[in-house]
């Protein structure tokens, strides 16, 4: 057994001892006191976040696993491919019906894609364009529902963390499986 502190090799005595000396002992529960503080501390800041920080944080989630979906694929707007590129990729998760104008569909899957950032932001979602790709994509029924769609939904806090935790499964699911396919490619 090796000591929790300066990792030396000990005999164990019982099975509460972690550490080969007092030294390391006091050493330890300094640690454990430490960790065990910042574990609190976390919890309470969590515990203060307002509905707009978890807003935030879902917003983030799902956007990330929209770029995950739609990684590989071609822009909704323009047909070029995605790619990744460098910090931030070169695309983003662009919205049929702005989270502006449309806040309660901000979370559906339907309304969301991968989007160049030359056609989300420099050319303000490019929205006939994209209206075309989302015809191709999910079929007209789907996207005159979504037009028709103009319900007012609010978010409590649980729902968004509900959601929050939703996105950043399903993208580390699909990130585990992206990892997976190019491992197998190369």
């Amino acid at each position: 057994m090796r000591c929790k502190v300066c990792r030396t090799p000990f005999t164990k005595l019982s099975i509460s001892h972690k550490t080969c000396s007092p030294e390391c002992a006091l050493e330890f529960v300094a640690r454990e006191k430490a960790k065990k503080a910042r574990a609190e501390g976390r919890k309470r800041l969590t515990e203060l976040k307002t509905r707009s920080q978890w807003m935030k944080e879902a917003q983030a989630a799902f956007n990330r696993y929209i770029r995950f979906r739609d990684a590989g694929k071609p822009c909704i707007c323009c047909g070029m491919p995605l790619e990744g590129g460098a910090v931030g990729g070169s695309f983003d998760c662009g919205h049929y019906r702005s989270v502006g104008s449309a806040p309660h569909l901000r979370f559906d899957d339907r309304n969301a894609h991968g989007q160049r950032k030359q056609c989300n932001r420099w050319g303000s979602g490019r929205a006939v364009d994209y209206r075309l790709g989302l015809i191709a994509r999910i079929g007209i029924e789907q996207v005159e529902s979504l037009e028709a769609d103009n319900e007012v939904r609010k978010y409590t806090i649980q729902e968004l963390k509900e959601i929050k935790q939703k996105y950043n499964s399903l993208a580390k699911e699909l990130s585990g499986a992206k990892h997976e396919q190019s491992t197998l490619a190369s």
